[in-house]
């Protein structure tokens, strides 16, 4: 599945076998953030990880947005999800 645009944000739900599987891409995904110094909100549980991009302070989508989206996929090529 790819990103999604809704409402000013862009949206990725990840399918995972395991809690295990989706804490560690949530942990992949901290790299990108912290070097991008943006932040996605994301929500994980058993066999799901939800990750949503926006700029709060630009009130919606920008470049930083589509720059870490792509950041988030090559961290997240090793799980093929």
């Amino acid at each position: 599945m790819s990103w999604t645009e809704s409402e000013g944000k862009l949206v990725r739900t990840f399918k995972s076998p395991d809690f295990m599987t989706a804490f560690n891409v949530v942990s992949a995904v901290v790299g990108p953030a912290e070097e991008l110094n943006h932040h996605p909100d994301i929500s994980c549980g058993w066999g799901y990880v939800w990750i949503t991009l926006t700029t709060h302070d630009a009130g919606g989508l920008t470049g930083l947005d589509h720059r870490l989206a792509k950041a988030i996929d090559v961290a997240l090529k090793p799980f093929a999800l």
